[in-house]
């Protein structure tokens, strides 16, 4: 393969047999989670010491998406992506919205990602659809990582990209 070649996580064939909506389904979940976001974020262990903590990522294609380093740790490290929308306020400025706005945690040697924290509300249709409210722990996990997913499908399939 050669080296601007793209990992497509569908290649992959998980070591078990999951349902959606199942602990092991989730844990597959954080692993494609993680296998694209490297996609997204060229040599990503030399982009967190060195980049700045906000960087932004621009493309014709799509709306600013803000990637911001929350915290650094030695098996850790937690991210906020999120896009940046201008949408005018209740008075008619335009202003700054972040949406989604997603923490998530990188676990380097696990090689998995979780979304700690994501919007209950949304401000963009499509993801109002998207989001329903679950009252279990489990469909709540599998509903933000499964949005994650999609959505870093999308970004790297629209240009996005994050390198030093």
């Amino acid at each position: 393969m050669s080296q601007n070649a793209t990992i497509t996580d569908s290649l992959i064939v998980p070591e078990c047999i999951y349902r959606p909506g199942t602990f092991t389904g989730l844990m597959t979940l954080y692993e494609s989670n993680y296998v694209k976001l490297l996609q997204l974020i060229e040599g990503f262990q030399t982009f967190v010491e060195k980049a700045p903590e906000i960087t932004i990522s621009q493309t014709d294609l799509d709306c600013d998406l803000q990637l911001e380093i929350k915290l650094k740790e030695k098996y850790t490290t937690t991210l906020n992506i999120t896009y940046l929308l201008y949408l005018d306020d209740d008075v008619g400025v335009n202003a700054a919205v972040l949406d989604p706005d997603l923490t998530i945690r990188v676990y380097h040697d696990a090689k998995l990602i979780e979304v700690l924290h994501g919007l209950e509300e949304h401000r963009h249709q499509k993801l109002c659809e998207f989001h329903k409210t679950h009252s279990c722990e489990l469909d709540t996990r599998w509903k933000n990582n499964m949005m994650l997913n999609k959505w870093l499908d999308y970004l790297l399939e629209v240009g996005h990209g994050f390198s030093i």
